[in-house]
């Protein structure tokens, strides 16, 4: 027998020394705190002392140096207390006690003792419970009625201690959450902060909280769903979360040290919460809609203004029957909730809020948002009061609003997406950036760069160089990887050559470059402070071919480019208009007559130039006496490119797709039913009016910010001396975070959208 116990006495005699080690470590940790936490394990019962030593050997380093006994000593004392009392006490197993009931905090919040007033105000009603989760729901009912808190992004911060935020009457969805937890561990049940950084669809994040009853089951805070656990406005967002995605995932907080840690978008550096990946749980919640039905969402919003107003609401199908009747949300609701419904695909719904006009409402898909602008007068005599004590908590669906905003609520819309964005994928990427290697699918793309030269006060330049070779084996293509690190030298900015994914002829203007080119110039603009005004593509020889290819198709993100002794195979330089151009040949360089067609192109662009004198900026040298090898010369390509700035609202915009579609160029986009290889657009604007030219395509997006139009007159779009819309335009949070997710580009963000059927002859 005993030779079966050894190994058990073994592996319990190794935790116990590391758990010592690790209170040791704690206690050394504690500087001139130390006498308190040793007191606190010297005055705690003996029963109770094993909670204390979990407490210290975990304790987060905030803690360690400013926590008194007293505190602790009574926190120990009142966590035991419910947990033994309670009528479920037998349900909940010991580890479960020490990391989910027995903590004093969750995540940031201000240290305090809520134990004391929690349970004398939240016992009573929970006692004749049967279970920690008919317990946990009788709470989220009663709890924010009790304390008079409701949700409000007013509120002064997002980690509010439960005092603070009784004192204000307000908390967010990360305020509330601290609340409920602490009410259900001052009553003996176990309970944890549950959050994602950043929905899958980038709509937001949200948190919430898990309660333990034989197994965790998720509740919104001050989002009572009845007597029901795992229910949820957020549960089919939650669905869609991405495990091993550290900006997607959902994680719930572990008091206890874990390999990873919590992220608290409030507070992103910090590193002493712990936490789980629980992500598995939420995607099995997937809402199954049956085929052709969708969500779609409905808010009323004060026009000129971000506040969302209570209205009814009602949707009426093309039978006139009345298919949903209930109200919109408010302000008291969280900020990326919105209610939802399921309608048909490709049917006409009439729609009313309030006693707005009807309007119809053809239900397009996923993600489908109907905004109500209501004028603060007519707000204030259409918006439904709530009754005083009224359960306003409770959510629907989420996603994000799009609603009328001022220039400088648009502009302040902006910087809010980018730091949000900045923060979180600064982080997510930073893996990737010291590997110094991309990833894309199965393809990867090694890099090197170096920077040169101060800083601008507007950030620093990014000058692309794309390397030889293509078509060979792997070894010649590393050789021109190598040479082309020397090649260039620019005096100020991040140079920056990449290794090709692939070693075939065409290795730079395949269809996976373009997302390669976005995932450079997103990272150096994060990374390195690239401005992403100054960003600029260079190649040699197979990396020339990828200039002739990438500038055209890329000329919107672009603010220069340079061809150095490359061929352009079919491209044309139509959609070079607003990108100034430098090609450089060598005169003698014949090999599959790339000087003449440096020559063709350089024609090309001279007329194209004299015939639009604002247009086509070019520097076409081909070099006497020289082959495919330029001795250099073709290095004043670097400073003639840095003279340039990259034109984001250009008053003409000429588009010409490649085999490689986009469906954004410059201000206008074409939705994906509407793409398609080779097809040209001409656009020109002149101040509020737009004048469609030519389109290959029979639907086009025109989008415009503040630098283009005056957003208080009309704006015209004519087509063939026809208008085709007149009307004014409004500013929408859901243009402005589109836009904005398609590129990550603060510079090049757009906060309306005007979508033109033309007319086909």
């Amino acid at each position: 027998m005993m030779q079966y116990m050894l190994p058990f006495i073994l592996i319990f005699f190794s935790i116990s020394v590391q758990a010592d080690d690790l209170l040791k470590s704690s206690l050394e940790r504690s500087q001139d705190n130390r006498a308190e936490l040793e007191n606190a394990l010297k005055k705690v019962t003996p029963a109770q002392r094993e909670g204390m030593e979990f407490l210290i050997r975990y304790m987060p380093g905030r803690d360690l140096t400013t926590l008194k006994a007293e505190f602790l000593l009574k926190n120990v004392k009142l966590a035991y207390h419910a947990w033994e009392s309670s009528p479920w006490h037998r349900q909940i197993p010991k580890d479960v006690f020490l990391n989910d009931i027995l903590p004093y905090a969750s995540i940031s919040e201000t240290r305090e003792d809520w134990r004391s007033d929690f349970f004398k105000r939240f016992a009573d009603l929970v006692k004749d419970a049967k279970t920690p989760g008919e317990a946990a729901a009788l709470l989220n009912n009663n709890v924010f009625k009790e304390l008079n808190v409701k949700y409000s992004t007013k509120r002064k911060r997002p980690d509010q201690s439960p005092s603070e935020s009784i004192e204000q009457g307000m908390a967010s969805c990360s305020g509330l959450s601290v609340v409920l937890i602490d009410a259900c561990r001052a009553v003996g049940v176990p309970a944890r902060f549950v959050g994602t950084p950043l929905w899958s669809n980038r709509s937001g994040n949200h948190s919430w909280v898990e309660v333990y009853d034989n197994g965790w089951h998720f509740t919104g805070a001050c989002e009572a769903t009845g007597t029901d656990l795992n229910k949820g406005w957020f549960a089919s967002r939650a669905a869609t979360a991405v495990r091993d995605n550290p900006i997607h995932a959902i994680y719930a907080t572990s008091y206890k040290q874990t390999p990873i840690h919590f992220p608290m978008v409030w507070d992103w550096d910090a590193r002493y919460v712990y936490a789980v990946n629980v992500t598995d749980r939420y995607t099995r919640l997937k809402e199954e809609l049956p085929e052709g039905i969708q969500r779609v969402m409905f808010v009323a919003m004060r026009k000129g203004s971000t506040d969302r107003i209570r209205l009814p609401l009602t949707i009426t199908n093309q039978a006139g029957e009345e298919i949903y009747s209930g109200h919109t949300n408010d302000e008291s609701f969280d900020r990326n909730d919105h209610v939802s419904v399921p309608l048909k695909v490709g049917e006409l719904y009439t729609v009313q809020a309030g006693e707005t006009p009807e309007i119809k409402v053809k239900a397009k898909g996923k993600d489908q948002l109907v905004t109500f602008n209501i004028s603060n007068a007519a707000a204030s005599d259409l918006q439904e009061s709530v009754e005083p004590g009224a359960d306003n908590c409770f959510t629907a669906e989420s996603l994000p609003t799009a609603n009328a905003l001022t220039a400088k609520a648009a502009r302040a819309y902006v910087n809010m997406l980018w730091n949000r964005y900045s923060k979180m994928e600064k982080a997510a990427r930073q893996k990737e950036h010291q590997s110094r290697v991309l990833k894309i699918g199965e393809l990867s793309m090694p890099f090197w760069y170096k920077v040169n030269g101060e800083k601008p006060v507007a950030g620093r330049s990014l000058f692309i160089s794309m390397h030889g070779g293509g078509g060979a084996p792997a070894a010649v293509n590393d050789g021109q990887y190598e040479n082309q690190k020397r090649l260039y030298n620019p005096g100020e900015g991040v140079y920056f050559v990449p290794r090709a994914p692939t070693n075939t002829w065409n290795l730079w203007h395949q269809g996976h470059i373009d997302g390669f080119f976005q995932r450079i110039i997103e990272n150096m603009v994060l990374f390195e402070g690239v401005n992403p005004n100054r960003v600029y593509i260079m190649g040699y020889s197979a990396g020339g071919d990828g200039v002739y290819q990438l500038a055209p198709r890329l000329a919107d993100r672009l603010a220069a480019a340079a061809m150095m002794a490359g061929h352009p195979n079919e491209t044309r330089p139509d959609g070079l208009r607003n990108l100034p151009f430098t090609l450089h040949m060598g005169a003698l360089d014949g090999a599959y007559n790339r000087n003449k067609k440096a020559a063709e192109w350089k024609a090309m662009l001279a007329d194209l130039h004299k015939k639009d004198p604002d247009g086509y900026i070019n520097f076409v040298k081909l070099h006497e006496g020289k082959g495919h090898w330029m001795d250099l010369e073709d290095r004043v390509a670097v400073a003639w490119m840095a003279e340039h700035t990259r034109i984001s609202t250009p008053d003409l915009v000429v588009w010409r797709q490649d085999d490689v579609t986009h469906n954004r160029f410059y201000w206008l986009a074409v939705n994906k039913q509407h793409l398609k290889g080779r097809t040209l657009i001409r656009v020109k604007r002149e101040g509020q009016i737009f004048t469609i030219e030519h389109s290959d395509v029979s639907q086009l997006l025109i989008r415009v910010n503040d630098e283009m139009i005056n957003f208080d007159k009309n704006v015209t779009v004519i087509h063939n001396e026809k208008v085709l819309f007149r009307d004014k335009v409004t500013r929408s949070t859901e243009t402005i975070e589109k836009t904005f997710q398609e590129r990550h580009d603060p510079t090049a963000v757009f906060s309306a959208e005007i979508e033109i059927n033309i007319p086909q002859s």
